[in-house]
């Protein structure tokens, strides 16, 4: 059974819902998002902890990012996609956003836990977003969760956009040819197209003059990092 709110507690779960932005018709869902397992284990047996909901809210999360990497990325392959939202939502990304957004001082712990400073557990913190996320999904549905999630990934997907956070082909390639003396890598732009908040790249990395790779993206980095993905199948037939 959900835990009894008292008006303390609810005058905090509003402001905590007001300052992400959100807002929930039952504060019961946002509540149970924010008890861990360890109070109900260990203080109250028969309330309702954030599992079920840690459950919803990852593939809320999952499907979210997938479909917007998908659209935004139309030149990644299916590998490069799957490495790109593994690094998106591992533990690490999802525990410091919850960190930055204060979920530790508004989780619900058993007394142990809080001993042992479970608040700030990344595996603690990342339960508790992924529940907070199938919480909003439930009470508001699939449209606020999707915004909320596009919303708090929006500096993960800008490292992407970057070039950040997919395989480094460029180094790579840079370490392959620099095991023979002599050999010149050279990056150069062939052409660009779209309007300008929303460019594609067309890169091509010489070696010794020649091209050898050619690679598209929606910034100069991936698309260098395409062309040096490419340079490398040639290269090494066996690179993936």
């Amino acid at each position: 059974m959900p835990i009894e709110i008292g008006e303390e507690r609810r005058r905090q779960l509003l402001d905590f819902a007001e300052a992400l932005g959100v807002r929930f018709k039952h504060l019961e869902l946002l509540n149970q998002a924010l008890t861990h397992s360890s109070y109900t284990k260990l203080e109250d047996e028969t309330a309702l902890n954030n599992e079920k909901l840690e459950f919803l809210g990852d593939a809320v999360i999952e499907l979210t990012t997938s479909s917007y990497l998908y659209k935004r990325f139309k030149n990644m392959s299916e590998g490069e996609l799957t490495k790109a939202r593994a690094a998106l939502v591992c533990q690490d990304s999802l525990s410091k956003i919850a960190e930055e957004l204060g979920f530790g001082r508004m989780l619900i712990v058993g007394y142990s836990e809080d001993n042992r400073i479970g608040r700030s557990r990344p595996s603690t913190l990342e339960d508790a977003f992924e529940a907070f996320v199938g919480a909003l999904y439930l009470d508001r549905g699939w449209l606020a969760a999707k915004k909320f999630v596009e919303e708090k990934f929006k500096a993960g997907f800008a490292q992407i956009e970057q070039g950040h956070l997919i395989s480094d082909f460029k180094s790579h390639l840079q370490e392959l040819i620099q095991t023979e003396q002599g050999h010149k890598i050279e990056y150069i732009e062939l052409k660009n197209y779209g309007p300008d908040h929303n460019k594609t790249f067309e890169c091509a990395v010489k070696i010794d003059g020649r091209i050898r790779g050619k690679g598209i993206g929606k910034s100069k980095k991936m698309a260098e990092q395409a062309a040096a993905q490419q340079a490398l199948k040639k290269l090494e037939p066996s690179h993936d």
